[in-house]
């Protein structure tokens, strides 16, 4: 058997043996009540992901070396913070790093790599019980409830990332600064903004100038802030049965049977001239960026054993402009995505399992062809989401290339 393979196999069984200790007593968790009643208080939460992944993909490094396929990275550690003050105002922190690996760390932990920053920062006020308006470096996004995905319960190991449609585009790690309209009208609910845009995309690795018939993002940059500086976004949701909370901008990816919900959705963002090209003059044409999603999610328990199903679907169609491409990642074009899970039953409320399939397709205008990815996989489940084990299984491919396949592994904890 090949070793590497082999060493992820041993990771598995180590994971499965030291992250066995689960218990459901978790309630509120760190919550500081500040008076009697319990109207002006803090909450923390932490939670962290470590990653131990292997892929049949062949990759060569600066020096001429070729990089391991087995691989360990943190995915996630955070802190998050909220304070309430009053029953009228709110602050939120939210702080931490991502995807930390051997390539990118640093040797003091303070040099160019250090990944340590802030997620969110922002205020709220109530305006009425049940609309808001906020702002700061926020996570109120538009487009689906993808797009504003909470990572402690997701159903798949991550996020589909085409999903995160902005991340490094126009925005800090899906976070945009600018200000925010939330609330909710019975069963329907809203979320509203109005945002800056950075202008330090991440497409700045492609050409330094636009090309002629290819988009790149940087329409701040090179027309300035006053034609191509703010992005308005927005998503809306009618929710059928059970209501969600919107107290927070993080969506729940599995309720694993806690409650019964189905909600349809629609979503957009829009940036005005957020990307340029060149016209056949030499001179540069600006271009809107306009994403729109409508998606569906339903999640309900089976029976009484404890049984419980996930679905999701979702068709996004992106512009970025002209046949934008910045790797498969982000381009324009359509896609669709869809994923399933199901919670077997059983009798014992800390030992849960969960088998999960994904699927994602879409259109690439710059190559003329698609790109697909398909995610096999199944949460152990030791004490909720604040405790579990995920394995999966993924296959990417673009146009004609030879498919990538992927194991992760991930040990994750919550309080």
């Amino acid at each position: 058997m090949n070793l590497k393979l082999t060493l992820f196999i041993g990771a598995l069984l180590v994971a499965l043996a030291g992250f066995s200790q689960g218990s459901m007593e978790y309630t509120d968790g760190m919550k500081v009540k500040l008076n009697d009643a319990g109207t002006k208080y803090f909450r923390i939460i932490s939670w962290a992901q470590f990653w131990t992944q292997y892929s049949d993909l062949e990759t060569v490094n600066a020096a001429g070396n070729e990089e391991s396929q087995f691989d360990f990275s943190i995915r996630r550690a955070r802190v998050l913070m909220y304070a309430q003050v009053t029953d009228k105002f709110l602050i939120l922190t939210h702080f931490g790093l991502n995807s930390q690996n051997a390539q990118n760390m640093s040797p003091t932990g303070l040099g160019a790599n250090s990944q340590l920053f802030f997620h969110d920062v922002w205020g709220q006020w109530s305006l009425t019980k049940d609309h808001a308006v906020g702002g700061g470096l926020h996570y109120w996004n538009g487009i689906s409830r993808l797009n504003n995905q909470s990572t402690l319960n997701m159903l798949t190991l991550d996020n589909n990332r085409q999903s995160w449609a902005s991340i490094g585009l126009s925005d800090q790690f899906a976070r945009h600064m600018g200000v925010y309209f939330k609330g909710k009208f019975n069963r329907f609910q809203y979320r509203l903004s109005i945002n800056e845009s950075i202008e330090n995309s991440l497409d700045v690795t492609l050409d330094n100038a636009p090309g002629v018939d290819q988009a790149v993002y940087r329409g701040r940059e090179f027309l300035g802030g006053k034609e191509s500086g703010k992005n308005f976004a927005g998503y809306f949701d009618y929710h059928f049965l059970d209501q969600e909370s919107n107290f927070l901008p993080y969506k729940v990816g599995s309720y694993l049977g806690g409650k019964k919900v189905f909600n349809v959705g629609a979503g957009f963002f829009y940036h005005p001239n957020g990307s340029i090209a060149l016209d056949n003059s030499g001179g540069i044409r600006a271009e809107d960026v306009s994403v729109f999603a409508v998606d569906a999610f339903y999640d309900a328990p089976i029976g009484d054993q404890g049984a419980a199903i996930t679905a999701y679907a979702t068709f996004q169609s992106n512009d970025y402009g002209t046949n934008y491409a910045l790797g498969s990642t982000y381009t324009t074009g359509s896609m669709f995505y869809s994923h399933i899970g199901y919670l077997l039953p059983s009798e014992n409320a800390n030992l849960k399992f969960q088998p999960y399939a994904s699927f994602n397709t879409r259109s690439i205008d710059a190559i003329d062809d698609n790109a697909s990815r398909l995610g096999i996989g199944g949460n152990l489940y030791l004490s909720g989401h604040h405790s579990k084990i995920s394995l999966e299984y993924s296959r990417d491919q673009v146009g004609d290339l030879d498919a990538i396949n992927t194991f992760t592994l991930q040990a994750m904890i919550y309080l």
